[in-house]
Order: structure tokens, then sequence, then C-alpha cells
């Protein structure tokens, strides 16, 4: 059954005098997805999100969030967007809770629905055990959860994260990634910027490359490393006539080149994982005794090094 779009982009474009910062990006994003946005500092992510949610006007293009148009005189139809900005965005002289509860009566949230909301967020980004503290004691991490809770009070249907864990420790980092992941699972859509390669490749069903202000190419991890003719690398350390199995593992479907060292067979495969199987038959009966296999899947980097001609954190 095909998802339905919460979040349409067509054409945006936007310039700031004679710098053009986005020229003519178009995604969509389906309930229950995790779309990213990859690229270096400046590559114009933020401008993007910022003309997506009708904070920035736009030059040109179309924005729809849940079927109706946004635009920044937009009220009702943003309604439908929780945005969690770059910036932490929190009274520090409030604790976690009267933050939230400040900001769920911005969003028309009142009473008991709104303390009860506000317990669900609490919980939602770990933070019900410091209810109660200062949030301006808190961790970098810990702000920038409740930050993302502040996002989260009125049940958006499209969530905005815009490069949420700079900055922050590596356990911080890992429960906002939990976070993110259970939000899209549990049917929210969502659009995750970052510079990170590992965060794209963990949360992110598909991904849009940009870089000075164009999405070079986007697609699923897998579409994306197929676009730029990258492929897997199967090591097999073995023992046996390894030359004489050579045409076996060629005959493999998926299996593009095959070469045998004196301890190892190194082959270049079309998704091993689904091959693999196939390859240790063969390697099986030709005779070949396999000790390990290490499998080398290409990964984001080495799409957006293609595509860009640089690294990621040039």
């Amino acid at each position: 059954m095909e998802r339905r779009l919460v979040l349409e982009a067509k054409g945006l474009r936007k310039a700031f005098k004679d710098l053009v910062a986005v020229k003519d990006v178009s995604f969509h994003i389906a309930e229950g997805e995790t779309y990213g946005l990859l690229g270096p500092n400046g590559a114009g992510k933020t401008t993007t999100i910022s003309m997506a949610i009708g904070l920035l006007e736009r030059d040109a293009g179309e924005v729809f969030v849940d079927g109706r148009e946004i635009r920044t005189t937009s009220t009702e139809a943003k309604a439908a967007i929780g945005y969690v900005p770059q910036d932490i965005a929190i009274y520090p002289d409030l604790s976690a809770r009267e933050n939230l509860m400040f900001f769920g009566r911005l969003y028309g949230l009142t009473g008991k629905p709104l303390a009860g909301r506000v317990d669900e967020v609490l919980e939602t980004i770990g933070l019900l055990e410091r209810a109660k503290d200062r949030s301006g004691e808190f961790s970098g991490g810990m702000k920038r959860r409740l930050n993302i809770g502040i996002g989260l009070l009125h049940k958006p249907r499209l969530l905005m994260l815009d490069e949420p864990t700079v900055g922050v420790d590596p356990q911080s980092r890992n429960a906002i990634l939990e976070s993110v992941e259970q939000l899209s699972a549990a049917g929210m859509a969502v659009l995750y910027t970052t510079h990170y390669m590992e965060e794209a490749e963990r949360l992110c069903d598909r991904v849009g490359i940009i870089d000075e202000g164009e999405i070079k190419a986007e697609g699923t991890r897998a579409e994306l490393v197929r676009l730029v003719g990258e492929r897997d690398k199967v090591r097999l350390t073995a023992s046996g006539q390894l030359g004489g199995a050579l045409a076996a593992l060629r005959g493999v479907p998926g299996v593009i080149e095959a070469t045998a060292g004196e301890e190892s067979l190194e082959l270049l495969v079309d998704e091993a994982d689904r091959a693999l199987a196939a390859i240790l038959a063969a390697a099986a009966g030709a005779g070949i005794s396999v000790h390990s296999v290490d499998v080398d899947e290409p990964n984001l980097e080495a799409v957006f090094l293609h595509l860009t001609g640089k690294a990621l954190r040039d």
C-alpha cells in the first residue's frame, strides 16, 4: 500500500543578492518515512528547510504539507509542522516541564490534555526523571532533547530536525537518534538535515545529497550506490586450489569479478547479502574450504565523494 505524502517541495529557489543559495530543489516525504538532506555546512540545507516550513519566503517553487500550501503567511497549515532548529530554543531559567508547558500553551493546549501530553513527551525524550530540574543546568545533549520535545508537543504530521546532534556527547546523540527512529516507526514523517554520514545511513529511508544549493542525487543507500557504480567487495579467506574456483564464482548471479590471491578470493558483487549463499555454495562445489568471510559495503561517503568531488567535511 502506497503511503500518503506529507511533504511535497517542488522547484525551490532562493537567492541572496548575487548568491543563489538553493537552485531548483525538489523532494517529497511520506508518512512514516525519514528523509535526509546530507551535505556540508553551507550546502543549502537550512535555507531549503526554512522555505519548506514557511520561515523564509522562496523566490520560486511550491511547498505542500499535509495537502496544504505553505508560505510565510500561512498559519493553520503550519500546525502540521514541528520544527527543531539548530540553535537551542529553550528558557534556561525554567525546568524541562515548565518549558514544555509554556510552549504547549503557545500551541493552544491547556489543562489536563496539556499536562498529559507534556508527560508523554518527557518520556519520549528521556527526561521524565529530570522534569523538575532547571534546564539551564542540563548538558548540551539534554538541552537538544528538550528542544526536540518542544517540536513534538502538538503531535505534528511532519517533524523537521536541523542538525539536531551538533555538539552533543555520544550517549546523548544515540538517545536522539533512537527517538527519531521511534517517531518514524510510529508514522511520523521526518526531514533530517545532517553532515554526519553515519546518521544518514542509520536513520534515513531515502537521502538527498545536497551541495552548492542543488540536489545532486537522491534515493535509498542502495540506489545511490548503484547510481555511481559502486559495488560490494567480498573477501573469502580460504584454502585449496583457489584459482580453479574462479570460473564457478564468476558464474554466480551478482558476481561481477573474482580474483585469487595466495590465501583469499576477492569478489566484486552486486548486493552481496543476496548473493553470499550462492557464492559459498559455488566455492564449496569447487573444493574450496572457506575459513572467514568479510563484506565491505560502499557507504554514502563514497557516493558523496563521487558526486561532488570532495569529502563531506571539506
